[in-house]
């Protein structure tokens, strides 16, 4: 009978280690495709083509490798749970993260009790001395809702002279079906999630409503109709600002004539002060143009009272040093991010020392900038001069006896001769506090458009790149502003549509969203 017992048990040990091994396995399986994913990733990051990277490419890596981590790790706890049960002790506990939950989300509780609480051991009821509470993230999936709205109708019934109804409140679609909340999720959706409106359909069909993407653009561009004044305005603020950064992207537009499309471009303008701790509100606007021509930002930025223009070395911004205005031409501030780019290839396709030198040194620059981010533009200059600027004063000529050395045609030549035939732009900075070293901030903005453009393919036509641009200016400066653009975008269509004076327009801005004073109090 032992000899029994004893066989049941070690084949019953055989089948748990079996089941050890099998999870062990799929451990390691799981933990060499993250290993592959990781050198994926890194050789993105830090190979040939690393300038050629987009961020969001090299997060949809990192996506990956984190998926990998999350296989590997459930394969891990469970083999550890294995083992505990195959050596008859109690699994561990996992690793719990508490994080903090926000605290206005609504809390739904559920008691588990155990199967009963009578004592084993006969004494009766057992007394609850405490319990375990743990928060977890769960969601509803998004839940379309109907408004129903009422107006009844009063009469005297003494007379027939008077009858009171309260007035219907205007609409963005009137007598249609769409509330400006949801007509507001849509526009967030396509130009701030980067969602067609063909795509938005679908969604909608699974929860049973027919909507096709005709309708849906024809909602949003009542909805731009409407807002067109807080894009004026916001262009108002925009003109004001002291020093602005300009940037360009290609804009497919639909040309049926010739039954394919053909190259616009949107030009962003972005005022962005927080870098130097100013009180100016982040701004950006994007403008549609059908070429890249200098007459464009000759034309988007006549009236604007600046005097600094942070681009890059595109030749179109050249013609804006030529223009008369009352404040004097503009200055051009070039961008260090494309000087440092043009090296990084140079030192990764051939290895060159001169090209790791420069880097070596804008690094220096960039890590004065870095302690000085978002701090007065006063701390900011002194920095500059006291270390900056001798690093740049040394640069100059080690870069010109580089440039004495080497052969004239190769392309390290090139990229030096570009650096110093641009070199009052980039050392502008060293002498106004309130400048930028590179033009990321309008580059950050520019991203996005990039985003919808290569999930929608192309706008039908320019009056629908202009729309473009300007619902894309309106949700990228509420995200610059920290503030929900589908809540933003509601309230400032119900402020407008219920008679909002001309007078309160500023009250009406993305960045006073928050404010006590704004529509959103």
């Amino acid at each position: 009978m032992e000899s029994a017992d004893l066989a049941r048990e070690n084949a019953l040990l055989k089948a748990r280690l079996a089941e050890v091994e099998a999870m062990l396995a799929e451990t390691q399986e799981a933990n060499r495709r993250l290993q592959d994913i990781l050198r994926t990733a890194q050789r993105e990051r830090f190979g040939k083509s690393s300038e050629k990277l987009s961020l969001d490419q090299l997060n949809l890596s990192l996506e990956d490798a984190e998926f990998a981590q999350g296989v590997l790790e459930a394969a891990q706890e469970k083999a550890e749970a294995a083992m505990h049960r195959a050596r008859g002790e109690e699994p561990r506990k996992p690793k719990r993260n508490r994080g903090h939950l926000p605290s206005h989300l609504p809390r739904v509780e559920r008691v588990i009790e155990p199967a009963s609480t009578l004592c084993p051991c006969g004494c009766g009821e057992m007394a609850m001395i405490g319990e375990d509470v743990s928060e977890r993230l769960d969601v509803i999936p998004a839940q379309f809702r109907v408004l129903v709205t009422r107006r009844p109708k009063y009469a005297c019934r003494r007379c027939s002279q008077a009858v009171a109804q309260g007035h219907a409140p205007e609409h963005v679609v009137p007598g249609g079906l769409p509330t400006e909340l949801f007509i507001a999720w849509i526009i967030v959706a396509k130009f701030g999630d980067h969602l067609p409106f063909y795509r938005q359909a679908e969604i909608f069909k699974r929860q049973g409503i027919s909507l096709d993407r005709g309708t849906l653009g024809n909602w949003v561009g009542r909805a731009c109709f409407h807002l067109m004044p807080v894009i004026n305005h916001m262009r108002a603020h925009l003109r004001g600002a002291d020093r602005i950064f300009v940037d360009e992207t290609r804009a497919p537009v639909l040309d049926p004539g010739r039954k394919t499309t053909k190259s616009g471009f949107f030009w962003a303008v972005v005022s962005d002060d927080r870098g130097h701790g100013g009180a100016g509100p982040p701004i950006v606007l994007f403008h549609y143009a059908p070429g890249r021509g200098k007459a464009h930002p000759l034309n988007f930025l006549a009236g604007y009272r600046g005097r600094f223009l942070q681009c890059d070395a595109y030749q179109s911004y050249n013609a804006m040093t030529e223009v008369a205005r009352d404040n004097g031409p503009w200055q051009l501030v070039y961008c260090w991010t494309h000087v440092r780019r043009r090296f990084v290839k140079r030192f990764e396709s051939d290895g060159s020392p001169i090209a790791e030198e420069m880097l070596r040194q804008i690094a220096l620059l960039y890590q004065i900038e870095k302690s000085v981010r978002g701090k007065d533009a006063a701390v900011r200059l002194a920095a500059r001069q006291e270390h900056s600027a001798p690093i740049i004063a040394a640069l100059k000529p080690w870069l010109e006896a580089q440039l004495s050395r080497i052969p004239q045609k190769s392309q390290l030549a090139e990229d030096i001769r570009y650096t110093l035939g641009h070199w009052p732009g980039l050392i502008r900075f060293l002498d106004e506090g309130t400048l930028e070293p590179d033009t990321n901030p309008v580059e950050n903005q520019i991203r996005p458009i990039a985003l919808t453009r290569k999930n929608a393919l192309f706008a039908g036509n320019e009056i629908g790149a202009e729309n473009w641009a300007m619902l894309a200016s309106l949700v990228a400066t509420c995200k610059m502003s920290n503030v929900n653009p589908v809540d933003y975008i509601a309230a400032a269509l119900r402020a407008i549509l219920d008679g909002l004076p001309k007078s309160g327009i500023e009250d009406l801005m993305p960045w006073r969203f928050n404010q006590p004073s704004s529509l959103a109090a």
